[in-house]
Order: structure tokens, then sequence, then C-alpha cells
């Protein structure tokens, strides 16, 4: 069974920033220290574009993880997508969205789906962890990505 969530977050960053922002390999390697995902393969620094791929090594729950992800689509600087082409998952599709509000923030949409592996228990375990779990990293992950800037390199 396919498990999906969404996650908005809103920012006064231009949607073009912001959208770069969510394709650094370096903002996402610093945004998930607390796992210590690094980049391994592929891109491994700057931007990720149409067709690219990374390998991702993290840990998470305690284990060693690898996942490798490939951006399927893009269409800058309004949106792209990541799925994984090699991993834990038996499927993980993560659409990025990004919008111009009229009151001038931008509207980050983040759209997950997935599905973990082991059949019926697998089904167990993302309904009752996995998904919170993910929606956690994602809003880590958005909330470093739009906060003040001039904090962190203070």
């Amino acid at each position: 069974m396919t498990v999906v969530f969404e996650c908005r977050t809103r920012s006064a960053i231009p949607r073009a920033q912001l959208f770069d922002a969510s394709r650094s390999i370096d903002a996402h390697t610093e945004s998930m220290a607390h796992s210590h995902e690094q980049a391994i393969a592929g891109v491994t620094s700057g931007l990720i574009s149409l067709g690219e791929e990374v390998t991702w090594k993290a840990w998470h729950f305690g284990l060693p993880l690898r996942m490798t992800s490939r951006i399927t689509e893009l269409d800058a600087p309004h949106s792209f997508t990541d799925e994984q082409i090699k991993g834990p998952f038996r499927r993980f599709k993560h659409v990025h969205e990004f919008s111009d509000d009229p009151d001038g923030t931008t509207l980050m949409t983040d759209r997950v789906e997935f599905q973990a592996p082991f059949g019926l228990a697998g089904r167990i375990v993302e309904r009752l962890f996995l998904a919170r779990y993910l929606q956690k990293l994602i809003e880590t992950r958005n909330q470093y990505l739009v906060e003040d800037r001039s904090q962190r390199e203070a």
C-alpha cells in the first residue's frame, strides 16, 4: 500500500532561490547533519539537475542506509521530482513544488509517496511510524532552507 503525505512551507525567500536551495546537495547534507547524511556517489555537491543521480549514505533508526535517487522531472523554478532507483523502500517519490502567493511569500509544497518493504509488516510500520518520521525529516530540511541565513553564518 502506498503512503502519501504533504508538507507546506511558506517563506520570504524568492521562488527561484528557494527552488535552487532545495536542489542543493550541500544544503541537504547540512540540514541532515543529525543523521550523518553524506552524498557518496553521483552528484555529491552543488545543484542536482534533470536526469542526474545522487547516492546518500545515512544513519536512520540506528542503521546505516544507502539510497540512490534520480531527478526524473524538472520545471525550473516551479517543480522537480526525485525518485528512488535503489535503496530501502519498495518505492519512494518526492515531488517539490514552488509557487508565489499573492501576499509576496513563496509556498514550497513537498508531496511524498512511498512504500516500505517487508509486506504486511512493512505496511504496519509505514502507517504507525515511518510516515511521521519521514514527514519530520522533510519539515526539518524545509526549516533549515527557509531560516535566516545571516543567523547561520554568525
